[in-house]
């Protein structure tokens, strides 16, 4: 089957929430999904819950847990070019029929690595790898490139009222 690559990207709610569902569809078909979840760490229900496809879909975290502002540090840095270094070996090792970046397009903007060293690991990819990329405020480049690309546009959310992210819900 042929691969492509999605982004999913905007400032609405869903981004994380469509690429689990994709992955949930792809080990459904007996896929083997890798889930890299870039500036994330931690313990979020969507981990718990994906152990038990362990045998198709594995999650590997590359962030320090911690909101970034500003300038990000030697450690967020160091995550990021682990969690590049491990997709490209999926890619090389060609083991893997899906593979989602969570939230890599922020970890681009926020300067964790370039949008350039992101573009040459998509060129890596093998034809049979669909690739998926998520987080708001997706380089232009990196939506030129893609294949299908879908912005969640916010219109309302309960989080400007106050509401904070919820177990099992946001988190």
């Amino acid at each position: 089957m042929k691969g492509y690559i999605q982004v999913y990207t905007g400032d609405g709610k869903g981004k994380t929430t469509a690429s689990l569902g994709l992955a949930l569809r792809a080990a459904g078909a007996g896929l083997k999904v890798f889930i890299g979840q870039f500036i994330k760490m931690g313990d979020f229900s969507e981990i718990k819950a994906l152990a038990r496809f362990s045998d198709l879909i594995t999650v590997e975290q590359f962030g320090k847990g911690h909101f970034i502002k500003g300038k990000p540090s030697d450690e967020d840095i160091e995550a990021g070019a682990k969690g590049l270094k491990r997709i490209e070996t999926i890619f090389l090792e060609n083991t893997h029929d899906v593979v989602i970046m969570e939230e890599v397009n922020v970890a681009v903007k926020l300067g964790i690595f370039s949008v350039q060293t992101l573009l040459e690991l998509m060129d890596k990819k093998t034809d049979n790898v669909e690739l998926v990329l998520t987080g708001r405020g997706a380089h232009e480049k990196i939506i030129e490139k893609a294949d299908l690309v879908t912005e969640m546009k916010l219109i309302k959310h309960y989080y400007q009222k106050g509401v904070k992210a919820r177990v099992g819900i946001e988190k």
